[in-house]
């Protein structure tokens, strides 16, 4: 492996507002930040992520340990510390740190370099503020010994709250993946037919979201009565409805939805049951636009849920979207993914993106569900991936 230092301003500008983070700092009380997970190293310095190191993070007897360093006020301080198998990337893009060390082998090295670091930039260091689910417990007892006498912190919002409102790359990114997506699950379903597996619709997903350019992540998928998600042995057979709810990810950017197919035409009672869901969406959008309120989205829902016919058997959920599925905007503290409702109460603003699915688990006809990607714009929102929301016919291109 080889060791690279390199110093000097980079080539980049820097990708994020630092006045926004400066003061996101001031109130979360930090003086410095180590950024450690993979998706807030990439958001804070804008370059691809570290190739080897994009799928897992173990190596040998250690891990990859990436560390962004960023000082209150002090842009000019910043610094990463890098692998050495992702020196050739950095020299081919360098990031904007002035400072910048592709010299990690594994955590604890790692941490300690980033100590050297922040030592020699001479920033205060007395509340250190880390990513303490993205921190090993090796490398953060290494920087409380380091520091003996500072504060080191959770800085989870500050960052979050950085990340809620999207560049417009960034919603050229989730408009990519959303469209990509929804039209990798659309050929999935035009060309498959009566008895084909869950396993084999699973795979074939895979192979066209990454035909499209998209890392696949993964596919909740459930046929006939079942509520079952999992890949099976289970036919797709005449009369069955699908439900494919898929994530694919462009560049690092989530697309993340779900639609509906049927073999064979849909009856009336399939065809009132998705209107019934797609109520209870377009009731949730209807209310988006800046300086709502978070919270009105789901009093939104509630209401077009007490007029279904399946209220008992139907759950709303929205969230937000971007680098991290389930990132700010946090609309609901009784969700399946445990966290506060931090922005209920406050306005929604231009740029924020949510994830609103409506999903039904009827006990006759099955899984039946929609899942959309929403922009927040200056004037009201926005729909990315937007085809596909009515009942999709399976196998029209296979007749």
């Amino acid at each position: 492996m080889q060791d690279s230092v390199q110093t000097g301003q980079g080539s980049q500008a820097i990708p994020f507002d630092t006045d926004k983070l400066d003061r996101l700092m001031e109130e979360a009380g930090l003086d410095v930040l180590l950024v450690t997970s993979k998706h807030n190293v990439q958001y804070m310095l804008d370059v691809e992520r570290a190739i080897f190191f994009d799928y897992m993070d173990a190596l040998g007897i250690s891990r990859y340990l990436p560390v962004m360093i960023y000082a209150k006020g002090a842009p000019d301080k910043a610094g990463y510390v890098g692998h050495g198998l992702e020196t050739h990337q950095r020299e081919v893009v360098r990031p904007w740190v002035p400072t910048l060390k592709t010299s990690g082998h594994g955590s604890l090295d790692a941490i300690a370099t980033a100590v050297q670091m922040v030592r020699a930039s001479g920033v205060p260091a007395k509340r250190i503020g880390v990513e303490t689910a993205f921190l090993p417990m090796d490398a953060g007892k290494a920087l409380q010994d380091a520091f003996p006498n500072s504060e080191i912190k959770d800085a989870l919002y500050a960052l979050e709250r950085l990340r809620a409102v999207k560049t417009p790359a960034e919603l050229a990114k989730l408009r990519a993946a959303s469209e990509l997506v929804t039209e990798a699950m659309l050929d999935v379903i035009a060309h498959h037919g009566p008895g084909v597996t869950k396993r084999q619709l699973f795979e074939a997903l895979r192979v066209a979201e990454v035909k499209r350019g998209l890392t696949f992540e993964y596919c909740l998928l459930a046929a006939g009565r079942s509520h079952n998600r999992a890949p099976s042995e289970q036919r797709w057979e005449e009369g069955d409805v699908l439900s494919l709810d898929s994530g694919g990810n462009y560049h690092g950017y989530i697309g993340d939805l779900a639609r509906m197919a049927v073999l064979g035409e849909p009856d009336a009672e399939l065809r009132d049951l998705l209107a019934e869901i797609d109520a209870v969406q377009q009731a949730a959008f209807a209310v988006i636009k800046p300086g709502a309120m978070g919270g009105v989205i789901y009093a939104a829902a509630e209401r077009a849920l007490e007029g279904t016919s399946q209220r008992n058997n139907t759950e709303f959920l929205a969230h937000g979207m971007g680098l991290v599925s389930h990132e700010a905007p946090r609309l609901t503290a009784s969700g399946p993914v445990r966290y506060d409702a931090a922005d209920a109460g406050r306005p929604l603003e231009p740029g924020m993106v949510i994830s609103v699915e409506t999903t039904m688990k009827h006990p006759e006809r099955g899984f039946i569900k929609l899942e959309d990607t929403i922009a927040v714009t200056a004037t009201g929102y926005e729909m990315f991936g937007e085809n596909g929301r009515g009942w999709n016919l399976g196998g029209t291109s296979t007749r």
